[in-house]
């Protein structure tokens, strides 16, 4: 791996996920070339990815963002989660390359506008949505659902080396039944199965924030702590 230059701003902000504490990230530099092998590097050192940015928090007071990804070949799904699997029996899926088209910035473009509206991404735009997942080092795929032709869910994801490494889903609105959320986490989980690698890595999890408890329910679950992957308690 080349040496790769980071930075980190000075400034604070507020935490999206916890009230009252102040957030700041350090960066790689953004004009660095990165291929599949240096993003699974960076992956393992607990970095994500956002568009073209990779960066990995850095808050002067607070550790509570763990990085951490499912054990693939280990996992077996809950009953809730089965459950889920057999309410979207009628969805199909196809992997395609990342793209722009109308049908699916309109989806994304209702999610972030129904769904967070309380959120750094609202309110959305194409130019938005552009730079944040249409934006790759040539890693990425969109992994699509269907339901009767029409798309209703949608997850951005990178292949890595040793797993995939999801980058943000987003769904209709209409179908928040379905629980398309987890649904695309279990699929991403099938699919890394089928390519043989080990891990589903999932970004973040925050003990103490409610947004973040869905991922606790993915078990085994691997965390990165004081720099090494450990696997953490049911």
């Amino acid at each position: 791996m080349n040496k790769i230059l980071l930075f980190q701003p000075p400034e604070t902000h507020s935490c999206s996920y916890l009230e009252g504490q102040q957030s700041r990230s350090l960066y790689v530099d953004p004009r660095a070339e990165l291929d599949g092998h240096t993003l699974t590097l960076l992956s393992l050192n607990g970095f994500r990815r956002s568009g073209r940015l990779m960066y990995r928090p850095a808050c002067p007071d607070c550790h509570a963002c763990l990085p951490v990804r499912i054990r693939v070949n280990e996992f077996l799904p809950s009953r809730s989660q089965k459950r889920t699997l057999r309410r979207n029996r009628d969805l199909t899926l196809e992997v395609t390359r990342p793209d722009s088209s109308e049908e699916t910035y309109r989806l994304y473009e209702r999610y972030i506008s129904e769904r967070h509206q309380d959120g750094d991404m609202y309110p959305p735009s194409e130019q938005q949505y552009d730079d944040f997942l249409a934006s790759d080092f040539g890693t990425t795929a969109f992994l699509k659902a269907r339901k009767n032709g029409r798309l209703v869910a949608c997850m951005v994801f990178d292949q890595l080396e040793d797993g995939l490494s999801s980058v943000y889903s987003f769904y209709d609105p209409d179908e928040q039944d379905r629980s398309l959320g987890t649904w695309l986490i279990l699929q991403a989980n099938y699919l890394a199965h089928g390519l043989a690698l080990p891990y589903n890595y999932l970004g973040y999890l925050v003990h103490e924030s409610k947004k973040m408890a869905y991922k606790r329910k993915f078990v085994p679950l691997d965390a990165l702590i004081d720099g090494k992957w450990t696997l953490l308690s049911p």
